[in-house]
């Protein structure tokens, strides 16, 4: 026959502390009304055991945990007299343990975003920079000889007004730019394209995949530009800093990344930038430079213009990649036929769009309206097009014989 028992015992507690139990009480309905006591604090059963499926035990703070009894004796080196070396150790855990309140996330200068940079900001810097190697070396016109060049002078456009030369070799000269990773404005310029396009508040590195997502050909935007120098990067930072033309930027960005329209945006640009560079060569932009004092001002919207009417084109006949180098040379060969009503086209569009309205050859599409990822692979990098990369030569590098030919090769 079983009997009764009353045990009190006295059992190894934690870190070899004694840890005492009280007498067994009577189990109601399964459970026991016995609250373990552990250096004098009562462990209570009113938190339900996770293990139960229920809610799981709470979470103490560090200031609160100190005022257990096991810690505040670990911290005072216990009751019982300890040896030199464990005392020295225990110190040590006290200090290490004190210091965990104390520890803040370390914050680098990296931790802090590039900010952004206007177009103005961006031209001032290239206005104070001795650029007189690059504008020895430019081509700001084409040279005619014979009766090509007597044709230009009785029929062609008229000449650039001399106050404005030095504005229009400035322009050449920043063609002739290369992207320098030790200038603060250059990666400032870059950084700002990648934000405004993708949303992004972070910058983002140097090089890497994430360049294909704006539309360059690799890791590197710096390979892209040999047809238009800096001042391929020069337009787009235009294009996505002007208020009125960036919802522009940002559906052309979108297009680009259509399922099956897809292209390269930043490519595509560089390419804008080139047939721009290209009409100011000829002259054919001189009239509106002139009438409006100002070279620049005419070459940034003679850009956006450009874009438009290929945006427009691209959209509306549902172009393609493979139909790349016939867009473009049409829209080149419009561009400098047409450069006034280029201008036009682009001034109607965006008072239409300041209107409220769907402007002319922008009618919706449900498809190339889809919002555009702003990280991971370029939406149609899987499609048909898959493996074809636009390769364009620009009229920096083209003999003065080749102008006006294709650019695809």
């Amino acid at each position: 026959m079983e009997e009764d028992l009353d045990v009190t015992s006295h059992t190894e507690g934690l870190n070899g502390f004694p840890r005492e139990c009280k007498p067994l009480e009577d189990i109601v309905n399964g459970q026991s009304n016995h609250k373990p006591v552990i250096n004098g604090m009562i462990i209570s059963h009113n938190v339900t055991d996770q293990t139960n499926g229920n809610a799981p035990l709470r979470s103490l703070p560090i200031s609160a945990l100190k005022q257990n009894g096991l810690l505040q004796t670990l911290a005072a080196g216990g009751e019982q007299d300890k040896p030199a070396e464990e005392n020295v150790e225990l110190e040590k855990a006290r200090e290490e343990w004190e210091a965990l309140e104390n520890v803040q996330p370390a914050i680098t200068e990296d931790s802090n975003p590039t900010p952004l940079i206007s177009f103005n900001e961006a031209l001032q810097y290239f206005q104070t920079t001795d650029l007189v190697d690059l504008i020895k070396n430019i081509q700001p016109t084409i040279h005619r000889t014979g009766l090509a060049a007597i044709t230009h002078f009785l029929f062609g456009p008229p000449r650039l007004h001399r106050e404005l030369l030095e504005e229009r070799n400035l322009v050449f000269a920043i063609a002739k730019c290369h992207v320098d990773n030790s200038q603060a404005v250059h990666m400032r310029v870059l950084q700002t394209i990648y934000k405004r396009l993708t949303g992004s508040r972070l910058d983002c590195p140097r090089f890497g995949a994430h360049w294909e997502n704006i539309g360059f050909q690799g890791t590197d935007p710096a390979t892209d530009l040999r047809g238009s120098g800096f001042l391929g990067l020069m337009h787009t930072l235009y294009f996505v800093m002007d208020p009125e033309t960036l919802p522009l930027a940002r559906d052309i960005y979108k297009l680009s990344q259509h399922p099956t329209q897809n292209f390269p945006f930043s490519v595509m640009s560089i390419n804008m930038t080139r047939i721009a560079l290209q009409v100011l060569r000829e002259e054919a932009m001189s009239k509106e430079c002139n009438r409006r004092q100002q070279v620049v001002g005419v070459l940034n919207e003679f850009y956006v213009a450009t874009y438009l009417h290929l945006y427009q084109l691209w959209k509306t006949q549902q172009k393609t990649i493979v139909d790349s180098g016939f867009v473009l040379k049409e829209v080149e060969l419009f561009a400098k036929k047409n450069p006034k009503q280029m201008l036009r086209r682009l001034e109607v569009f965006l008072k239409e769009r300041r209107a409220g309205g769907i402007p002319r050859g922008t009618s919706p599409d449900p498809q190339a309206q889809q919002p555009s990822p702003s990280l991971g692979p370029r939406a149609g990098g899987g499609q048909g097009s898959k493996g074809k990369e636009m390769h364009f030569t620009g009229v920096c590098e083209l003999p003065p014989d080749m102008e006006g030919e294709a650019r695809l090769i």
